[in-house]
């Protein structure tokens, strides 16, 4: 075990410490850590299907999996959704933290049993941030959320559907993003 000395009041410098010490995705939500382990098959199959299905139809923008954005106006806050579509320009940065603003889309695959609570956190950091538009996906029950138009730390818009229904997706993005075939986790025993 590696430990890794950290000042109690740089957040991200122990977020920093426990993801290189321990490989969990780490991410300061409303100055909490979250620590979530290793994408699991079908939660990975989800994220790479939607990589596909959007990523060639971008001009422009690319969709990245490992990539973070930060919160405007506090300085440890920061997120790493499953996948973020930004400019292509944002392979030229040297920086670890993507502006919320030239975010196009934040994706979230729920991790597990609490999809719920892990949506709405999310839903609302993504707005208060002022991410264009984030899509929620529950493999455990098929479902999707797309939230739209941030103001005022909520989203205006928020759209429900079921897997196999293409989600309406908002300009510059390509018209809809086609949900048959993802994966679903199995039932709960």
């Amino acid at each position: 075990m590696v430990t890794t000395p950290v000042r109690p009041a740089k957040l991200r410098d122990a977020a920093e410490a426990i993801q290189g010490s321990t490989g969990l995705r780490v991410e300061i939500i409303g100055g909490i850590l979250l620590m979530s382990p290793p994408r699991r098959g079908k939660h990975a199959g989800t994220v790479r299907h939607l990589r596909e299905r959007i990523g060639a139809r971008l001009p422009g923008l690319g969709a990245y999996e490992t990539s973070s954005v930060a919160l405007p106006r506090d300085g440890d806050d920061y997120a790493t959704p499953d996948l973020l579509v930004l400019p292509v320009e944002w392979e030229q940065q040297d920086g670890w933290l993507a502006d919320p603003r030239d975010v196009a889309l934040a994706v979230e695959v729920a991790p597990g049993p609490s999809p719920v609570s892990h949506v709405a956190t999310k839903a609302a950091w993504y707005a208060a941030a002022g991410v264009a538009a984030f899509l929620a996906l529950t493999p455990r029950d098929g479902t999707w959320t797309l939230y739209t138009h941030p103001r005022d730390g909520e989203y205006q818009g928020v759209l429900h559907g079921k897997y196999g229904e293409p989600v309406p997706l908002p300009a510059p993005l390509p018209a809809e993003l086609g949900t048959s075939g993802l994966p679903l986790y199995a039932p709960r025993r």
